[in-house]
């Protein structure tokens, strides 16, 4: 057992999870846990971590303001799997490690993503909406079997949910930066512009990190050149999409419904699209199933270990 290392858990799903708080405490004698209940920024967040050596982090920004003022933290393990709240750069800077394994949540993703898509077809969420005001008449909604499926994204999580697809028959779209040759040709995928992503697909689900790259990847544009009867899923970062633009998609009808899980600002306050009958929204639930949970905490707990800086973007 460590009895050096002073570790502070910022993450609160985490810290109210007996099994992963048993498991540090078997490793680690000084451990101070999120019982607060509460999501640390800017000063908090320093007053929290301060006399630590150690952090786990989920949702929290780390960056150069932080780091700035932790000359004592060594190194960060990475509760979840994205890391647009770290900044790398500053971590190298500052000679900080960091412990992060990618896709340890990849399933729990690609469920909800097949979740929400089922539902909006069948308009789910409306539909209980008007049961519970006293309005009772069915609703036709569609098959998710056959539908053309565009996967921007082709990662752990994308790759996954092309593998859950498989009994649906789905005519299955995927755009990457990257190559995936050998799993794009295993499940017979076509790989194509974004442009014809979006002009093709019946359903749009994103799976890529939020980086300079991608924010605000969707914009008015391409939400036009989306199907009118098209459905968007996002579980995967706020600031992908052009919310606004999105609104206006949903309320014009020039796109059928859309599910997201994640939005730019958390929580979201555009109450005018929160309400609207073909939008749904839960609040960043993507990793929140008890295994990815158990997964993604044992992986936060082994990058406490990591002995080199980030080396990569």
């Amino acid at each position: 057992m460590n009895t050096v290392d002073k570790v502070a858990v910022c993450s609160r799903s985490f810290s109210k999870n007996p099994i992963l708080r048993t498991l540090l405490l078997a490793r680690y004698t000084h451990v101070t846990f999120n019982d607060t209940g509460r999501q640390f920024e800017g000063d908090s967040l320093v007053e929290f971590l301060k006399g630590h050596t150690k952090a786990i982090t989920a949702l929290e920004t780390i960056d150069d303001y932080v780091l700035s003022r932790l000359p004592e933290l060594q190194v960060i393990g990475k509760y979840g799997v994205g890391l647009d709240m770290v900044d790398i750069e500053a971590m190298r800077r500052h000679n900080k490690r960091l412990g992060w394994t990618s896709g340890v949540n990849r399933r729990s993703a690609a469920e909800l993503t097949l979740a929400f898509m089922i539902m909006m077809l069948r308009h789910v969420p409306s539909a209980n909406q008007e049961v519970l005001a006293g309005t009772w008449r069915q609703h036709m909604g569609g098959l998710l079997t056959g539908r053309f499926v565009g996967i921007i994204g082709c990662g752990n999580i994308g790759k996954d949910l092309v593998k859950i697809l498989q009994p649906f028959g789905c005519n299955i779209l995927v755009h990457d930066i990257r190559k995936y040759p050998d799993f794009y040709e295993e499940y017979r995928l076509e790989q194509v512009s974004l442009e014809y992503l979006l002009k093709h697909s019946d359903l749009v689900t994103l799976h890529v990190p939020l980086d300079a790259s991608t924010r605000g990847l969707i914009t008015e544009d391409r939400l036009a050149l989306m199907k009118a009867t098209a459905i968007l899923v996002n579980v995967a970062r706020g600031g992908l999409v052009d919310e606004v633009a999105l609104k206006h998609a949903l309320l014009n009808k020039r796109l059928a419904a859309a599910a997201f899980d994640v939005f730019a600002e958390e929580p979201p306050h555009d109450t005018e699209l929160l309400n609207l009958p073909n939008f749904l929204a839960t609040p960043h639930i993507g990793g929140s199933a008890e295994e990815a949970i158990l997964a993604m905490g044992k992986s936060a707990i082994e990058g406490l270990e990591v002995n080199e800086l980030p080396s990569f973007k």
